[in-house]
């Protein structure tokens, strides 16, 4: 019998490794757009297309042709494209925006997550997390208010982005443990693909340059989409795994170690560094974001006990 207080403690260690793993493959986006010069449309189908590449030779090994039989495939698919999409708006957002700024405004997504489950689970949000809910979309208006002076409605990208993300969450509640996490990702790195390809077919078409085709130009072009597959099949399964490990409510304050890794990364590699204001942002966004998961520990809590 496994012992849940390790297991928590395995979970909180793995989501916190993954979290400061996942940021490198927007940093690698980022860099594909400035120094490569392939648009968002296209790293996001190689994202996709290089994960199934990186994940399906091991799923065969391990559990032959039957392993793509999972439970709840159109789930599974669907998942992947509301993936795609949300990788595709913050692609889009990091070629011209600073990583660190981006991943503060997507930080809404806790507040999304929280509004969604009250308004379409019936799950009891109290007045006081709707207040935070309201105080962390104030934190993300200070973010995103000189970003929008810059650069227009690519400052909402990331909020859009936050709530495809949000839906992402949703189903993979739905699914809970039906499919093996291999499968899941598998699968999902499917339907990215298969979305992505018909974006790029629509967005080339209609001649938008953030959908432009292209090859890789060169040998470190090509490593680098690699790792990006690499990245996105692996750490996603460690998020799943971790979940799997430890209680959501343990887990979720560890998502804002991301914001550590873009502005390090952002900062080295881009030259791009988060203004007084914007640090005023983030904290808030955190702040608000650890009470309301605070709140909800505290409600599981108080029903366990009644």
């Amino acid at each position: 019998m496994s012992d849940p207080h390790q297991n928590s403690l395995q979970g909180m260690a793995i989501m916190s490794g993954a979290m400061l793993i996942l940021p490198t493959m927007d940093a690698i986006a980022k860099y594909m757009a400035t120094f490569e010069a392939m648009s968002p449309g296209q790293v996001t189908f190689y994202r996709f297309f290089f994960q199934i590449a990186c994940t399906l030779p091991i799923l065969f090994a391990l559990f032959g042709l039957k392993a793509l039989s999972a439970r709840r495939p159109w789930m599974n698919l669907l998942r992947g494209v509301l993936h795609g999409g949300a990788s595709l708006l913050f692609f889009v957002a990091v070629k011209y925006m600073p990583l660190a700024d981006v991943f503060a405004i997507y930080f809404v997504e806790p507040f999304m997550l929280a509004a969604l489950s009250a308004l379409f689970l019936g799950e009891r949000v109290g007045w006081r997390r709707w207040v935070a809910i309201v105080v962390g979309f104030g934190g993300a208006m200070i973010v995103i208010q000189p970003s929008y002076e810059i650069f227009g409605l690519k400052a909402l990208l990331p909020v859009a982005c936050a709530f495809l993300f949000s839906l992402y969450l949703f189903l993979n509640r739905a699914i809970g443990e039906a499919d093996s996490p291999l499968t899941m990702q598998t699968m999902a790195g499917i339907g990215g693909t298969v979305f992505m390809a018909a974006a790029l077919f629509v967005g080339n078409g209609s001649g938008n340059a953030d959908f432009a085709v292209s090859l890789p130009s060169s040998g470190l072009a090509l490593a680098l989409l690699l790792a990006l597959g690499l990245i996105s099949g692996y750490a996603h399964m460690l998020v799943v795994r971790a979940f799997r490990l430890a209680p959501l409510s343990l887990l979720a304050p560890f998502q804002y170690f991301e914001i550590i890794s873009a502005t390090v990364l952002g900062y080295a590699l881009f030259n791009d560094f988060p203004s007084v204001s914007k640090w005023i942002g983030i904290f808030i966004i955190v702040a608000s974001g650890l009470f309301i998961i605070w709140r909800e520990r505290l409600q599981a809590q108080s029903l366990k006990s009644s």
